[in-house]
């Protein structure tokens, strides 16, 4: 049986983490996370998208939805569990996690037009895309909150590292990718034997007798690469907020299970966001400032969620009203 609230949290030991939650999560409780993450992606690949078929705008519009409050109602669970503390520290990276994640959505649809992935056949990659992604995110966590407790230091390290990526990105309106640039790809294609050739959603393929890797190997390949540089972001990112490993893992996992709903839902409105930028760029200063006065000032959860969700509200709203008055503007016709 789990102690009750009272008993399971308490405020953490190191000086890094005064004012944070902090309670042992049992193994059955890690067991039945990862049981229910599994069960869930293969309902989705199994049920759902049993056979490849082009995913239409309201297809992906309600998995979003339903992926969404999955995710929202991860805290219902732990406010039962561990109390209002505990549940505010999920919501807050959570939201910080998903909020980031939009603009892989976006790099993502670079790289399938890149290599002129079929609609169809978007999905399977992304479905492993999302099971690589939580499998490196559980290494980065565990490795995050080890040199937080060793190294207090080093949370100085990650505010300054997310100022920086703050001010990167909020110079950058444009989503850059370069896959013909990767070195990663240029490696894997100079020792995995491979073929220009698309056979279905098959991720290799025979031909002549040798196994061969199908452009969705390489499209693959850089999936889980861009994804970590993304969690070189988040992870420092939503640490800001929660220094329980469960917790930080569980917003993470149920924010980017829903990627794949969401980038079929967002992947062509990259324009109408124009303004993305800057409001991820007010996330991540506002979550690096957090870090480096840690030592001195907890900022409460409560302040972390209406800032996360303020940054996102304004951006959204001042993007679509400023597409509808570019919209609204008179053209000029061009002088034959």
């Amino acid at each position: 049986m789990l102690p009750p609230p009272s008993a399971a949290v308490v405020a953490s030991t190191g000086k890094s983490g005064a004012d944070f939650v902090h309670f042992d999560v049992p193994l059955w409780v890690w067991a039945a996370l990862i049981a229910v993450i599994v069960v869930l992606l293969l309902a989705d690949l199994m049920l759902v998208h049993r056979t490849p078929h082009d995913i239409s705008l309201k297809e992906a519009g309600i998995e979003s939805a339903v992926w969404i409050a999955l995710g929202l109602s991860v805290t219902i669970g732990i406010f039962a569990w561990h109390g209002g503390a505990a549940a505010g520290e999920y919501l807050s990276g959570y939201l910080i996690e998903k909020s980031l994640s939009i603009d892989n959505v976006f790099v993502w649809a670079v790289i399938f037009s890149y290599f002129g992935v079929p609609n169809r056949y978007q999905f399977r990659v992304l479905f492993w895309g999302i099971f690589g992604a939580l499998v490196l995110r559980a290494i980065f966590i565990f490795a995050g909150v080890a040199l937080i407790e060793a190294f207090d230091w080093i949370l100085y390290v990650f505010g300054g590292f997310l100022l920086v990526t703050a001010w990167r990105v909020g110079r950058h309106s444009e989503t850059e990718v370069h896959p013909d640039k990767n070195p990663v790809l240029r490696f894997v294609r100079r020792v995995v034997p491979s073929t220009p050739d698309y056979d279905g959603q098959k991720l290799f393929t025979r031909r002549t007798g040798r196994l061969l890797a199908t452009p969705l190997f390489a499209v693959l390949i850089l999936v889980e690469t861009t994804d970590v540089i993304f969690a070189v972001d988040s992870i420092p990112a939503v640490l800001a907020v929660s220094r329980v490993p469960f917790i930080v893992f569980a917003s993470n996992a149920f924010a980017i299970l829903g990627l794949r709903a969401l980038y079929f839902l967002l992947a062509g409105m990259a324009d109408r966001f124009r303004y993305l930028n800057i409001g991820l760029a007010a996330i991540l200063a506002f979550v690096g400032v957090k870090m480096l006065v840690a030592e001195v000032y907890h900022m409460p959860t409560w302040l972390s969620l209406t800032v996360i969700a303020a940054a996102l509200t304004v951006t959204v709203v001042a993007s679509l009203r400023a597409e509808k008055r570019e919209a609204a503007e008179p053209r000029e016709e061009p002088i034959p």
